[in-house]
């Protein structure tokens, strides 16, 4: 079997392309989220912290330090940043939860419905009516 006949067999396997789908999905889900989170959540957020922005948040641990280009800055333990990308980790653990639990209870739900079993072949009826007409003659 060719490389290529092998590769193109493996990629088109539903569960690489659902990965995909996925993947691709749930970086633009990433993106929504940490716009709400930026945007939307984290200003009122730092409001009632007294105005503070999370992204401002950092300790100093050394200043006035040459930088590559011969800049002096400071060396900083950005904490806010840190606090921001939990808060995304967070509302999207949230939201892939609900989203799993959705589908969750939408299995069960299809799983608790009856099935209607399938319409009789023509075969067995054929053979039914055989049946029931050897069982109506008598002996």
């Amino acid at each position: 079997m060719s490389m290529t006949k092998e590769f193109k067999e493996f990629a088109m396997r539903g569960n690489v392309v659902d990965l995909a789908v996925g993947v691709v999905i749930g970086a633009a889900f990433g993106r929504i989220v940490s716009s709400l989170v930026d945007d939307i959540l984290m200003p009122p957020i730092g409001i009632m912290l007294g105005g503070v922005d999370f992204k401002d948040l950092k300790l100093v641990l050394k200043q006035g330090v040459l930088d590559a280009d011969g800049k002096l800055t400071d060396v900083t333990l950005n904490y806010g940043n840190f606090i921001q990308t939990l808060i995304d980790f967070l509302i999207i653990a949230v939201a892939i939860f609900m989203v799993v639990k959705l589908m969750n209870s939408l299995k069960r739900k299809k799983a608790a419905s009856p099935d209607i079993p399938p319409a009789p072949t023509k075969e067995e009826v054929l053979l039914t009516e055989i049946r029931d007409a050897l069982r109506s003659k008598p002996l």
